[in-house]
């Protein structure tokens, strides 16, 4: 039994790939086309938010070398090994140095990644009914500027590949949810890298082809990278790793090496192993159609990274919805914050919904011992930011006031990588452990479930030392979140630029402004903007 191969339909806004076509060569032409011009008019809300991400991305990545965590020294290190001459070399953050590309782009996605302080996605697009839920993060950026870089173009065109990127990964994420498999999130950003990048430096749509079925043949990660209590470098740098083997893929096949065709339908690799489409004998029959439809949005403004979300400082991003919860509750009742040991508060109920209760709620992370699980452990995280909360409190006699989403708190207390250093002062602090004890995580039960990707469905009761109880109701969309209305965003985000580039840089504003501008930099320009001085701050994590 074979199925007839269908064929891709393009609108004035978007390319559907049908199951029963060859997605992985329909991306590869996607791709192409869009690169070239051939199709593709994102409005400028999607450029400006894209952006948005992209500056975001590099400024946790520029505290993350400053502050000389382990994995970004490791592969900057690396990096500069394979130095090339000018003509032929990309750069990596804070240096001028021309490496090879692969190496450039595991070295600046590794240090963008390495706090979890960046942008993220929840695979979710009720337009089309796509809500696999798959997570996702805009760790991807360095892809697009070094082919830039190394096919000497100008900012325009990097900013153009970085949205293609964004777009692919993104709606495999709505339609394809690896995480249930026990599979890394980052395989859709890796075939995203392949594509963009094979785009970007003239590949045919064949050769994407091939590439895309090496990354998916040759390079899966399973989730044991952040599994355990104590995690190790290989969660923070896994996008990293993928993208780099996505690139040398793409420049192979842009070689001559020939990589399995049609991946998407073959019964052997992750998508339709997972999910046969077909049964018994006929599970194996290689024409059969992918378990998913695929629509990518080449024009207008309903991009996948309409949909993504920003976290407002340093937290695992399933945390936001209880963070915006205990924010809005010391707003309103600041006698929680009277006691300078946390005393004032008796109890703290969480209830938040599955994966959120699974990862961050976690009865193993309830005593993290470094940054890595610390930063993915909900009773840490809620515990230091009312931890923060209290010291405000004590040192001003009140919290700030403003903003809708009580914007001026997230800015006084925004998590920082020093909230999570393996010291006395931030992990292991005394009133921090003290809060933690009172914490207590359930699941919301299915109600909760319906609610997630749409938003992050959350609910925060604190019982103060009396025994009055305040509950915050359902929390679906906190500051940062897409479909967050009441939230200065723009306001939110400078102050966590200057956060992060107040570690890295002796005058952040010329860099971030730097990278606010890319869509305006020439070749030239571009070919230089990673080279400044970077500083180095003491930190144990």
């Amino acid at each position: 039994m074979t199925t007839a191969t269908a064929t891709p339909t393009t609108t004035d806004t978007t390319t559907a790939l049908p199951a029963d076509s060859n997605q992985a060569l329909g991306i590869g032409q996607f791709a192409v086309d869009f690169m070239n011009g051939t199709i593709g008019n994102p409005d400028e809300s999607v450029r400006t938010r894209t952006v948005q991400f992209f500056t975001d991305s590099v400024l946790c990545g520029l505290s993350a070398i400053a502050l000389g965590t382990n994995a970004p020294r490791v592969l900057r290190e690396e990096a500069l090994e394979y130095a090339v001459s000018t003509s032929g070399g990309t750069t990596i953050f804070g240096n001028s140095a021309t490496v090879h590309p692969e190496k450039a782009i595991v070295a600046n996605s590794s240090a963008v990644r390495e706090w979890d302080s960046n942008g993220t996605n929840f695979g979710y697009n009720p337009k089309l009914g796509h809500a696999a839920g798959e997570f996702g993060h805009n760790d991807f950026y360095p892809v697009a500027l070094a082919a830039s870089q190394l096919a000497h173009k100008d900012g325009t065109f990097a900013l153009r590949g970085m949205i293609l990127l964004d777009e692919i990964r993104g709606r495999l994420a709505e339609v394809f949810s690896l995480k249930s498999y026990k599979i890394d999130h980052v395989v859709h950003g890796a075939i995203a890298s392949a594509a963009t990048y094979g785009a970007m430096m003239g590949a045919t749509a064949e050769q994407i082809e091939s590439a895309i079925g090496m990354v998916v043949a040759h390079y899966i990660p399973w989730r044991a990278i952040r599994a355990g209590k104590q995690l190790s470098d290989s969660k923070g740098a896994s996008a990293a790793i993928s993208t780099e083997v996505a690139v040398l893929a793409m420049q192979r096949s842009m070689k001559g090496f020939i990589g399995p065709r049609d991946i998407f339908r073959n019964p052997e690799a992750i998508f339709r192993f997972f999910e046969p489409t077909t049964k018994g004998e006929q599970r194996w029959t290689e024409s059969a159609p992918s378990p998913f439809d695929l629509v990518l949005s080449h024009s207008g403004s309903d991009f996948a990274v309409m949909g993504m979300h920003f976290k407002i400082g340093l937290y695992e991003h399933q945390s936001a919805g209880a963070l915006q919860a205990i924010i809005d509750h010391v707003a309103a009742n600041p006698h929680l914050l009277n006691d300078p040991n946390g005393e004032s508060i008796r109890e703290i109920k969480i209830l938040a919904y599955e994966p959120a209760f699974g990862i961050i709620g976690n009865p193993a992370k309830m005593d993290p011992k470094s940054r890595q699980s610390a930063d993915h452990s909900m009773a840490y995280i809620v515990a230091t930011l009312l931890r923060k909360a209290i010291e405000y409190k004590q040192q001003h006699g009140s919290l700030p006031a403003g903003g809708g989403a009580n914007d001026e708190i997230w800015k006084a207390l925004m998590l920082s990588p020093f909230d999570y250093a393996e010291t006395d002062d931030a992990i292991f602090h005394p009133v921090t452990r003290g809060l933690m004890k009172k914490i207590s995580f359930a699941h919301g039960g299915a109600e909760y479930d319906a609610k997630y990707p749409d938003g992050i469905p959350t609910a925060l009761i604190m019982t103060d030392s009396n025994g009055t109880t305040f509950d915050s109701g359902l929390v679906m969309y906190p500051a940062g979140h897409a479909r967050n209305t009441n939230s200065d965003l723009n306001g939110l985000l400078d102050r966590k630029f200057q956060m992060h580039g107040e570690l890295a840089l002796d005058d952040p504003q010329p860099i971030i402004a730097r990278y606010n501008s890319i869509g305006e930099l020439p070749a030239d320009e571009l070919k230089q903007i990673n080279e400044y001085e970077l500083r180095q701050v003491p930190y144990e994590g």
